[in-house]
């Protein structure tokens, strides 16, 4: 400063050299200070890194995008990151993993990293904000004096040298591992817009920051890190994990991908030097539920030590609220459900959820409004709930939480399980209920599996019987049996003192029985249904007794028991009719029209059905109607009244469409699609089948959609969409032999040999019709053997292997001669002497078609006889009996004129009587043969205008063959003008 007319005093104040300082002002005439290149801060300090971190590799890609320096791929940088998770998942691991691969990436964080461990939920060692802003200035190389007393000082000073180390191009990451909360992480974040901020806690901190959840391993992640962490410490030779993967996976499954118990449980082995203990032996030391959380400890770390700090962090009612939440025996619970667990209304039970959720304690649910526990926790939670069960009230918490859930499973049902009109307030209507159902399916079946040993029998058995028109109509069969064997086992032991006594007892096996037939274990529910109406009848409930007779009589109409059958389904019908329960009568009824349409018996049929139509009618049975219609369906169809057949299932499918059933409404198309493909219908038997197969594959009903696609393979082949038949056959054997019906798959590959002949492909068609065979033939299904045998004797001479069809043929006429099966025999003969024709044994030939035409002859079978009598004519000729082979031909012709719809069959046949009389070695008859072939060219023009793939190759040789005919007669303008229909056609498929 110059005073004036005084002497120039200037303050020269110059500080060189590169770097921060952080030091006293110092004021003075011509002061110089020079600095070392850097004064060299404590940085780093990371945590050492774990050999076993695995499973991470999305987490890791994303913590690093927030860290690049401004933002990858045109996003804008994420300055703040906050990893927050449950104790023990791995947050810390994490961050040290990311910070280590931030800073191997040139130019991100030139000026280091700060990483600091809060101790956030240690009440001994937790860090002040001030305490820990003392300790990162201090690792910023400021010396202890010169740091500022107070929060705000520090955080000003903190705050200002990061940002002259932005300045200097010099980007610093900050590491705040382990905060509690808001208020002990936020002071220490940069505020300059360049440096990067990483915070982990067991909260979802609100600082601004990026948020992300990190979740347990996976399974495979889980089983990997134990394998990793294991040959670290002992050496990569240690394959205890690897040797044995059950056991491995089980230890994973108990520890639930905890990264924390993963690592304690992994150090249980690696304690072992000889490795004589075992993956399997540490797997079922960690079974047991009330000493896993002892035995996942060590002297540095511990499962229940890592929860005691979150624990400790609740106040009185949330801690109350975490202990009684386990109460829960399914896998999640809802707020609403969580709220009757606690005695408080569902707002506040909400408000406790949220904060449990934000502490990590819980986590969200697949859906809004549900929570669920980690395992562990759960365990956890558990053991604090036991020691406090007195304060807790649990007891009545229980009885709260299970008198809900009954209660609310009763309304529900009013809705699934009733006839129009009814209903229950709880519940908007029938699909607000089945979504309340579907939401709380495992918890309601959870419940009433754990309801006794928790002393609620009621429970159960109220559970069981309003759960059971849910559980059919979802399909959960397994769940419906468990559950209803649960009840049964209560209410025999219970007897009268359970409400209900015995008639609880009946109505259990009357479920019972329903839900084994669903399963395919007919005898079982056979018996099942006859103990239940046995009980009613004793108890002279005489409607409850029907209902069992009417659910016996299906389950014997399963195993084909029809006779029994009609009589269980006729009294049950006889006694609703006596009590004046027309639902029920309707219902009998339709299960009996159905039966007598299995044995033939239709005219009975149909009056069963027109009164059971009538009566659903009357009480507005939406349901039952569909089911009416479908049996109606199917009597008709039984009749061949195709047209009528199809409007009642198409009625069918569409009422089972509106009211939701998805799987009657896949029955009923199927049956559709059957139907249609009888009028030649075929593409919309393709789309009724189709529809069907995709209903069943999303109900899971493998069984009928396996039906389905076989359905669907011989309509496809029917208009020669041959490689969508062959797949779709090829599907319904894979399920059959999946679901182990092997019947069913023979059938399916008998019908998938056939496809793969008509296309040429023999030797597929070969293997397929010898599988079913094999099959048949393990079953004892004679007969199905036999013609199997038959189809695969077919295939063989497609092939040119005719020793070996004879073989096939020969065995097929022995089986349906020894199980009297006339009809089957009779083919097999027929296919018999085509195959010895193959081979020139024309007389053995001649014998087998002989015979063949006897038969089908003696049984009026008229179209087949047509057939042998056309193929004997082509073995007659074989040596040289031409007359007698005309005449059998002409007798073929005869039939088919005498048949509707047999132009087809009528025109080969015409062709090879042409071909007959054309071809004579005692006298040719030309003008015989002329007529022949006139004819079977007019009838096959007009089937070729129609179906143009189908018979344009037949037309071009029958019209070939007229040309020479006429030829031989002489008729060239004729001739010449049959050449030129020829030419007209179009090329001959290749």
């Amino acid at each position: 400063m110059a005073g004036k007319g005084g002497p120039d005093f200037r303050v020269v104040n110059s500080i060189s050299g590169s770097g921060v300082y952080l030091g006293p002002v110092i004021q003075g005439r011509d002061v110089t200070v020079q600095l070392p290149p850097r004064i060299t801060p404590a940085m780093a300090g990371l945590p050492e890194l774990s050999a076993a971190f695995t499973g991470r590799d999305e987490h890791l890609k994303t913590l690093l995008a927030h860290l690049a320096p401004g933002g990858r791929g045109g996003q804008q940088a994420v300055l703040v990151t906050a990893v927050s998770g449950l104790a023990g998942v791995g947050k810390t691991e994490l961050a040290a993993q990311t910070t280590a691969r931030a800073l191997e990436q040139p130019d991100w964080f030139t000026g280091g990293v700060l990483f600091i461990d809060l101790h956030g939920y240690d009440p001994v060692r937790c860090l002040s904000p001030e305490q820990a802003l003392d300790g990162l200035l201090r690792a910023l190389a400021v010396p202890g004096d010169h740091i500022p007393a107070g929060l705000q000082g520090r955080q000003r000073l903190y705050r200002s040298i990061l940002a002259a180390y932005a300045e200097e191009g010099q980007r610093v990451l900050v590491v705040a591992d382990n905060a509690s909360t808001a208020g002990q992480a936020r002071p220490l974040l940069p505020t300059d817009g360049v440096n990067a901020a990483l915070v982990t806690s067991r909260h979802t901190l609100d600082i601004g920051a990026c948020l992300y959840d990190l979740d347990v391993l996976e399974k495979r992640h889980a089983i990997e890190m134990l394998d990793r962490a294991l040959r670290h410490a002992r050496g990569r030779d240690d394959t205890r994990i690897s040797d044995d993967p059950e056991a491995a996976a089980r230890i994973a499954r108990l520890c639930a991908g905890l990264p924390l118990a993963l690592s304690i449980a992994a150090a249980l082995l690696a304690d072992d030097p000889t490795r004589t203990r075992t993956a399997a032996s540490l797997g079922r030391s960690l079974e047991a539920e009330h000493t896993r959380l002892r035995r996942l400890r060590r002297e540095d770390r511990a499962v229940r030590a890592a929860f005691d700090l979150s624990y400790r962090q609740l106040d009185q009612q949330h801690a109350r609220f975490f202990r009684l939440l386990p109460l829960n025996p399914g896998p999640d619970v809802s707020t609403e459900a969580a709220a009757q667990l606690a005695g408080i209304e569902e707002l506040d039970a909400e408000e406790i959820l949220e904060s449990l959720a934000r502490a990590h304690l819980l986590g969200p649910a697949r859906t809004w409004g549900r929570w669920r526990m980690h395992d562990l926790v759960r365990l956890y939670a558990d053991e604090h709930g036991r020691h406090q069960a007195d304060a807790d009230r649990r007891e009545a918490a229980l009885a709260r939480l299970f008198t809900h859930y009954q209660d609310t499973a009763t309304a529900a049902d009013a809705h699934v399980n009733s006839l129009a009109g009814s209903r229950s307030p709880r519940f908007r209507d029938r699909v607000h209920a089945l979504q309340w159902l579907d939401a709380e399916h495992a918890n309601l079946i959870a419940t009433a599996t754990t309801a006794p040993r928790r002393g609620h029998p009621q429970t159960t058995a109220i559970l069981a019987f309003g759960l059971a028109a849910y559980l059919d109509r979802r399909r959960y069969f397994g769940d419906w049996i468990t559950l209803t064997t649960t009840a049964l086992a209560i209410v025999r032991e219970a007897g009268d003192r359970l409400d209900g006594g015995p008639a609880y007892e009946g109505q259990a096996l009357n479920n019972l029985g329903l839900a084994l037939r669903q399963v395919r274990r007919f005898d079982e529910a056979i018996d099942a249904h006859t103990r239940a109406a046995d009980i009613f009848r004793e108890l002279d409930d005489r409607d409850s007794e029907g209902q069992a007779l009417n659910n016996l009589g299906a389950a014997l109409a399963e195993v084909r028991r029809f006779d029994e059958a009609i009589d269980a389904h006729a009294r049950a019908a006889d006694i609703h009719c006596e009590t004046g329960d027309r639902h029920l009568e309707g219902t009998a009824l339709a299960n009996l029209s159905a039966v007598l349409a299995e044995v033939g018996r239709f005219d009975e049929a149909i009056d069963a059905h027109t009164r059971a139509a009538g009566i659903v009618r009357e009480t507005g049975d939406r349901k039952r109607e569909g089911m009416v219609l479908g049996n109606l369906g199917l009597v008709l169809h039984g009749v061949g009244r195709f047209d009528e057949a199809i409007d009642a299932h198409a009625r069918a499918a569409g009422i089972f469409c509106e009211t939701g059933d998805r799987h009657h409404e896949g029955l009923a198309l199927n049956n559709l699609g059957a139907a249609l493909a009888e009028v030649r219908r075929f593409d919309e038997a393709i789309d009724a089948h189709t529809r069907a197969a995709g209903i069943f594959c999303g109900t899971g009903d493998r069984h009928h959609e396996g039906t389905a696609r076989d359905r669907l393979g011989l309509a496809l082949a029917d208009v020669r969409r041959f490689d969508e038949a062959i797949d779709a056959h090829t599907r319904a054997a894979g399920i059959f032999r999946e679901t182990s019906a092997r019947k069913r798959e023979g059938i399916v590959l008998c019908n998938l040999g056939l496809v793969l002949q008509g296309v040429g492909r023999f030797d597929e068609a070969i293997d397929a019709h010898t599988r079913a065979v094999g099959i048949f033939r393990k079953f004892g299904d004679r007969n199905s053997e036999g013609m199997v045998l038959g189809n695969l004797g077919l295939a063989l001479q497609g092939v040119g292997r005719f020793d070996e069809a004879i073989d096939a043929h020969t065995r097929a006429v022995g089986i349906f001669r020894e199980t009297g099966h006339r009809d089957g025999e009779a083919t097999a003969l027929d296919n018999l002497g085509t195959a010895l024709q193959g081979v020139g044994r024309f007389d053995e030939a001649i014998d087998a078609h002989t015979r063949a035409v006897g038969i089908f002859r003696k049984f009026g079978d008229r179209n087949r006889e047509a057939t042998a009598l056309n193929n004997l004519g082509l073995a007659l000729n074989g040596v040289g009996r031409s007359g007698e082979a005309a005449a059998a031909v002409e007798q073929a012709v005869g039939i088919c004129r005498s048949q509707s719809g047999s132009e087809p069959d009528l025109a080969r046949r015409l062709l090879v009587l042409a071909l007959l009389r054309a071809n004579a070695t005692d006298e040719a008859d030309l003008p015989g043969a002329l007529a022949a072939a006139e004819e079977a060219v007019a009838l096959l023009g007009g089937l070729a205008a129609g179906r143009p793939g189908a018979f344009s190759g037949l037309l071009r040789a029958a019209l070939e063959l007229l040309a020479v005919i006429r030829e031989g007669l002489g008729h060239a303008e004729e001739t010449q003008e049959v050449r030129g229909r020829i030419t007209d056609l179009d090329p001959p498929e290749m």
